[in-house]
Parts: C-alpha cells; structure tokens; sequence
C-alpha cells in the first residue's frame, strides 16, 4: 500500500474520532436524562430547545468535519499517490536523499486514443507498480506526489548515485502497462533539508528542460547548491555578454566554397568553461530573460559581421518570443542602423514544433524582419515533430535546412524520394536548401546531385572557434 494512502487511512480515522465525540455526548445526555435521573423527565420548552439545540450543534459539527476532511484530503483522487501540496509539506520532514520528477511523455496522445477512465486507471497502476518496484528494492514508504497530468515527484531514501540505475530499470521493465506502450522521461536532484523547496523543484523542471532528446548518457546527479551556482554563472554570463560560439562552415555546393557559418552558442562561466545551451537556455526562459540574450547575441553577431569579410554570413536561432516582442525589434532596427552591414547576412533561423495560435499575425511580424533584408530560414525541415510545412504554406522563407534523418538516411529509397520532392518544391519557390550532418562523401556527391545548395557537417569542414574565424584569410582588411 502506497505510503500516501496509509496516511491517509490514519487521517480518516481521526476525524471519524472527532465525529464521534458530539454524538457519543448527545447520546450521553438523552441516556442521563431519560434513565439516571430521579426526577421525572418533562418535555418542557426548555428542555425541547436544548434538545434540538444539542442535536443541531451535533449535525452542524459534523458537516463541518466531513467538509474539511474533503477540502483537507492528501490524496490525489486518480492514483492515489499524494496530491502536490500535501508532498509538499511532508517533504521537509521526510528528509530524502534524492528528488526525481517522472513523466510520461506521451499522455496527450494516449488521452486522444483512450477513454479517460483507462487513463485514469493507466495511471493509477503506474503509481502501483512503482511503488511495489521500490519496495522490492528496499525502499519501504517512499514519498510519491502527482504535480499534474503524468508528472509525479518521488523523494527516494536512496543514494543518489544508484538513482540513475533503479529508474532506467523501471522505465525498461515498465514501458508496457495494461498493454499500452509508455515513453518516460526522468531527471533527478540529490536534496537536503537546507535546500529552499520551491527553488529546488524549480530547478528539478529546468533539468527536466534541459534533457537531450536523443539517447540518454546518465550524468552524476545535481545537488541543489550546484544547480543555484550555475544559474548564477548563467546569470554573470549574460551580464557580462561572455558568448563562446562556434562556427560550423556551410559550403556552397555550386562553388563549393565557405559562404555561410552556422553559430552554435555556448556561455562562458567565471572559470572560462564552457555552458551549454540545452543547460543555460531553460535558465535563461524561467528568469524572463530570454529577449535580453537574443538582444545581446545579435549585437554581439552584428558586431563580429563588421570584423570579417562581407562575402561570410551568419546563421543563427533566435527565440520566436524575442521576435515578437515590439522592443526587441526597435532595438534589433535600431543596431542595424548604426552598423554598416549588409542585412541579408544575418540568417535567422527558426525551428516551430507547433503552429502558433495567431499564424497569420505572427507571419506579418517575420515579415518585418525580411523587409529589413534579413534571411529568414526555416530549421528541422520536413521533421514528424515540426510543424515548418504549414509555415511554408503561408510564408515565403529565404532558406530551409533539411532535418538531419534526410541525410543520414538518403540510401533509404523512401526518404531519398520524399527528400527529391521537398527539394523540387524549395526550388520552384526560389528557396535555398541546407543539408546538415554530411558526414562521407558519398552522402556529399548525392545531395550535390539531388540540386542541395548548401552542406554542413564534418565531411565538408568541421566546427571553428572565434579566434580560428578570425584567423582565416577571409578576415576583413583594413
């Protein structure tokens, strides 16, 4: 039995007990009057109003009790597990090792495909049986909380160095429960009653953010000091505009020539060392401070534009946020016009997993960004994940960078078809294309000859650091 409904058992039976006690004393009074008494009992009006006055305070008592236990109840009503506030206040006092948050990632499709109640019941059994895993691994009475949807806390008295190893396990042994196929995703934090509960959590949904798609290398768990100094590193970085790019070449595939570099942006700590996006990225969104990066990452671009030479362009993301935003864009104008640059050197690179809610708005904003002869590149294009055909659909883009499988996969006769018709497409609405992830020269003598115009990856050039950039002959001369 899960140690949330335990408690709330003993719950129960408390307030069963504090029910009882106005029953127990009308049943006293009434039993007193009637047979222990010596004088004879009279239904007078007095003794009629304290009557129904006893019996009103007991009835009135008792929905309050039945009220409260409701508006009190620990548990989460669908699995059983501890409702997010109740986990919440018995966390401190649990005084657990290691926090991990578990999600199923694919409950929206599964929520589509079947009925709420075997939802509900998927669910419930997930918490069963993790629970029942955990106990055969000798951790008795952990502390399980649903904080919504498919997305549980656990706080495990385990070492948080085994962590990685029990929950691979369960994600393995468990991906198939009432014969409905699961995809999980976890990260955990090691805790410390010192720890501030409401940053620590925060922290534990930003590594969750800041997870890597493809597969999954364990890394040594976090504690919360070590997650409270890196966002403070993020946070120097960013003020202090300590960018450390990389710049991998594009080559053009008609002279076969290095015209474009795509920018890979990193941080730098105090130390010098290296932040990677994927981990200062999510940082950087939950402290609002994403329109202050892309501002500074642009200046910072427009400014490195001006050191080399004016055949180089480069591309970059921006957040789609940022690019709506009326002040980002004043001040983008406003850069442009104080740098002697020409626009369409600046490469703008979007990748849109879902459709915006306002498209057509969102358009004629993209749209201002091209009348200042800025490039605007669709990214991950033809991905099962991205939704850039509905774009093209309404919006005429500059460039499109083909996601990676068309490459890595161009033998397969399916996608080198599917990939000649996308690029049959691009060409008759006068769109560049970017194959990226070349990595043989096979793959090179193919995409050349399906018409590709651009290619990326270790087969044509590999990755160069700002200093080598502006070491290359192309620097700009004085």
């Amino acid at each position: 039995m899960l140690l949330s409904e335990l408690d709330e058992r003993a719950r129960r039976f408390k307030i069963a007990l504090r029910a009882g006690i106005p029953v127990l004393l009308l049943t006293f009074l009434v039993f007193y009057a009637l047979f222990v008494q010596s004088e004879e009992f009279n239904l007078t009006l007095t003794n009629t109003f304290l009557i129904l006055a006893i019996v009103f305070v007991t009835i009135y008592f008792n929905y309050f009790l039945l009220t409260l236990s409701i508006k009190e109840m620990a548990i989460d009503t669908v699995t059983h597990s501890f409702n997010e506030t109740s986990f919440m206040r018995k966390l401190r006092a649990f005084k657990p090792k290691t926090l991990v948050l578990l999600s199923i990632k694919n409950l929206s499709d599964l929520n589509e495909y079947y009925p709420y109640t075997k939802v509900d019941l998927l669910l419930y059994t997930i918490i069963q049986e993790l629970n029942h895993y955990l106990d055969q691994h000798g951790l008795h009475n952990q502390l399980i909380g649903r904080r919504y949807g498919a997305e549980f806390y656990i706080a495990l008295h385990a070492d948080p160095n085994n962590v990685h190893t029990l929950f691979d396990t369960f994600t393995t042994q468990y991906a198939s429960i009432l014969d409905i196929d699961l995809d999980y995703s976890y990260t955990a934090i090691s805790y410390s009653v010192d720890d501030d509960n409401e940053k620590i959590f925060q922290q534990l949904r930003d590594l969750k953010l800041s997870k890597k798609k493809e597969a999954y290398n364990p890394t040594p768990i976090q504690s919360s000091k070590e997650l409270h100094h890196l966002e403070n590193e993020v946070k120097y970085a960013l003020e202090k505009r300590k960018f450390q790019l990389t710049f991998r070449p594009l080559a053009d595939t008609k002279e076969n020539k290095i015209k474009i570099y795509e920018i890979i942006t990193n941080l730098g700590a105090r130390n010098n060392s290296e932040i990677l996006a994927r981990n200062f990225l999510p940082i950087i969104n939950r402290l609002s401070l994403g329109v202050e990066y892309d501002l500074a990452l642009v200046a910072y671009i427009i400014k490195l534009l001006t050191k080399v030479d004016s055949s180089l362009s480069f591309a970059f993301n921006l957040s789609p946020y940022s690019l709506r935003d009326k002040n980002f864009q004043k001040k983008f104008f406003l850069l442009l016009s104080q740098n002697n640059i020409d626009n369409s050197r600046l490469i703008i690179k979007l990748y849109e997993r879902k459709t915006h809610h306002d498209l057509s708005a969102y358009l004629k904003i993209l749209n201002t960004y091209r009348e200042k002869g800025i490039r605007i590149c669709i990214d991950n294009f033809g991905s099962s994940s991205s939704s850039s055909i509905l774009y093209m659909k309404e919006f005429t883009f500059d460039m499109l960078q083909l996601d990676k499988e068309y490459t890595a996969k161009i033998d397969d006769h399916n996608y080198a078809t599917i990939l000649q018709s996308l690029l049959a497409m691009a060409k008759d609405l006068q769109i560049e294309s970017i194959a990226k992830w070349v990595d043989t020269q096979e793959q090179k003598e193919k995409l050349t000859s399906f018409g590709v115009d651009y290619l990326q990856g270790f087969g044509i050039a590999k990755p160069i650091s700002y200093e080598t950039l502006l070491k290359q002959d192309h620097i700009k001369k004085d």
